[in-house]
């Protein structure tokens, strides 16, 4: 048998962290949006996160931000001049266009990419397509850079394959890894990969938020992975009403658990039919809440489903590694000590505070793109950008220095700070050894 484990890779939250409200769908970033952020604080909590998770034994690794604001995308929109300049006519003549220019969405790594391990793909490397996010336009300027993010983080081709995003057409709209679920008895071992979809791409589609998968980009994604044991299950169309713009805000899952919310599935009994016929050498366990014990409004808002299910090293039972949010919050929160004190697969619960992404529609689990490695994979992988205690520390000390305190939506227009990003990003690619050609501004 294959020794792996589970990794994660963590979107390092950028020094633009606001609250625009740019993805119909998400409730919480429609509620929070015009308020105030504060990106110091948000980088802090997502580097605390991540030092928790290695702290507890699994390896971690950082995923930087993204160039913002993008300049080169408003220049291919006919702004000229200098960078200044361009930013304040965008700012001035096509403020929608500008706000998308200056988000720090790709901190949510869970849509970075889909990811299919070794032990699944035809070929025997780990695969990569980056998400082209193409539901909304913010996000839809992510998958480019992305793709030089996971280029960087596993260089060697002979063990890891980094695809191009699917073609950028709404037939082939692809959210990454939040769409995506791996059961296994070990995460060495073959495995089932579940693939929620939202909608397909030749039917109408008529609900009143996005449904941002469609089964084609799924299907697409296993076909150039060479990827086994794929069921492909239809999102629920009540929960993407309520507000579920992702699969991953109410189902979790990990070795043989699947962890989800009675309308994660719009046929539940079928997608359990379906993975325990794809299950190889294990029988899964479905752990399923009810709405009656937790309603979709409150899973949504505590985030419950959203939480980072792990294997720890020496423990049998799993964890889950939950928002403070669902702590808060009365029903999940009962939900959560009932699965505890269960003797189920779910054994410990703890809380890590990311209010600041929380704000935004983003909980633990949205942060973090999963990727199984064996020993040898994660002896491939870039090292410096591996967290322990002294990447910590040197990024605690850079985040602290570079970002500011308090960010309104209006501040994104302010020269200065197009100055104060680029040279905190031009800071970052020296310590994780990039480099001095990573992002466009160093190119040119």
């Amino acid at each position: 048998m294959t020794t792996a484990v589970e990794a994660n890779a963590d979107g390092l939250i950028g020094p633009t962290h606001s609250y625009a409200g740019l993805s119909p769908g998400n409730l919480a970033s429609s509620l929070n949006g015009g308020q105030g952020s504060n990106p110091r604080a948000a980088v802090l909590q997502g580097l605390e996160k991540m030092k928790r998770l290695a702290d507890l034994g699994l390896p971690q690794f950082v995923l930087p931000p993204h160039e913002r604001p993008d300049i080169p995308f408003l220049r291919s929109l006919g702004f000229s001049g200098s960078d200044a300049r361009v930013l304040e006519q965008a700012w001035k003549e096509a403020p929608t266009f500008a706000a998308a220019a200056c988000s720090a969405s790709p901190m949510w790594a869970a849509n970075a990419a889909t990811v299919t391990p070794s032990a699944d793909s035809a070929d025997g490397r780990v695969h990569f397509t980056p998400a082209n996010l193409h539901t909304n336009l913010h996000r839809s300027l992510e998958h480019a850079q992305t793709k030089r993010a996971l280029e960087a983080l596993f260089p060697d081709p002979a063990r890891f394959a980094v695809h191009d995003a699917l073609h950028p057409v709404a037939h082939l709209a692809d959210e990454g890894a939040a769409n995506h679920v791996r059961l296994c008895a070990g995460h060495g071992e073959p495995g089932v990969n579940l693939l929620v979809w939202g909608r397909d791409a030749f039917a109408h589609w008529d609900g009143p938020w996005p449904a941002r998968q469609t089964r084609q980009a799924s299907e697409a994604i296993t076909r150039r992975h060479g990827a086994h044991g794929v069921v492909l299950a239809q999102q629920s169309r009540a929960a993407i009403a309520g507000g579920t713009f992702h699969n991953d805000v109410v189902c979790v899952g990990a070795l043989e658990t699947l962890f989800h919310h009675e309308l994660a599935f719009e046929d539940t009994a079928g997608t359990h039919a379906a993975v325990r016929a794809a299950a190889t050498g294990f029988d899964p366990i479905f752990v399923e809440v009810s709405s009656a014990d937790l309603p979709l409004a409150d899973a949504i808002s505590s985030y419950l489903f959203n939480s980072m299910l792990v294997s720890l090293p020496g423990e049998s039972r799993l964890t889950l590694i939950c928002p403070t949010e669902t702590r808060d919050n009365p029903r999940a929160h009962a939900v959560a000590q009932g699965l505890v004190a269960s003797n189920g697969p779910i054994g410990r619960v703890e809380y890590v505070d990311v209010r600041q992404s929380m704000r935004n529609g983003g909980g633990p689990a949205c942060l973090r793109l999963r990727v199984v490695l064996t020993e040898a994979e994660i002896d491939a992988v870039h090292g410096p950008m591996r967290m322990n205690d002294d990447l910590f520390g040197v990024l605690t000390g850079w985040a602290t220095r570079h970002y500011r305190d308090r960010l309104a939506p209006a501040d994104l227009a302010d020269p200065a700070l197009l100055t104060e990003t680029r040279e905190a990003l031009d800071s970052l690619t020296a310590i994780l050894d990039f480099g001095d050609a990573f992002y466009a501004f160093q190119r040119t």
